[in-house]
């Protein structure tokens, strides 16, 4: 019978479940929420790729693709809200698997990289027609480049 080593014994006693090695740039990456300020990680800090591991909810964990989702684009989510301004909903980034081309979206974590965020916004804009209806499908808008002040505010306040 095998025991447990003093570093297999102090990982499962700080509940670390959820940190993981991006599949794209090879970095550690924790799913501590006081780092990232969200509950659930799924993307990469450094380089923003994620994973496609859910299939029919966010969490759900059942999807068996297992690719690499790149960042494509940044889009705001939609507010509920009746006589919300159409600009103030939360930045998010947009994925889509390169294995089987599911789009998703997931929210913006305190410790991500703001530099990588603005490549992802600027890159976007020269997307091709094809990729940009695949995403509309699901209902998602890019933002384009006149919303670049917007995003500036969204990421450094009022400017």
């Amino acid at each position: 019978m095998k025991t447990r080593t003093h570093f297999q014994r102090a990982h499962v006693e700080r509940k670390t479940f959820g940190d993981f090695v991006c599949m794209a740039c090879h970095n550690f990456v924790s799913a501590e929420a006081a780092l990232s300020g969200v509950h659930n990680r799924n993307h990469c800090p450094y380089c923003l790729s994620s994973r496609h591991l859910d299939l029919l909810e966010a969490g759900d964990r059942l999807s068996a693709c297992k690719a690499r989702m790149p960042p494509v684009a940044l889009s705001l989510k939609k507010t509920c809200k009746k006589y919300a301004n159409p600009n103030q909903g939360e930045m998010m980034i947009v994925h889509m698997c390169e294995g089987c081309g599911k789009v998703s979206i997931n929210r913006i974590a305190a410790d991500d990289d703001i530099g990588t965020l603005i490549d992802v916004f600027e890159k976007s804009a020269g997307l091709d027609s094809c990729t940009r209806s695949l995403i509309a499908l699901d209902d998602v808008l890019i933002l384009e480049s006149r919303d670049h002040h917007m995003l500036r505010a969204q990421l450094f306040g009022r400017i």
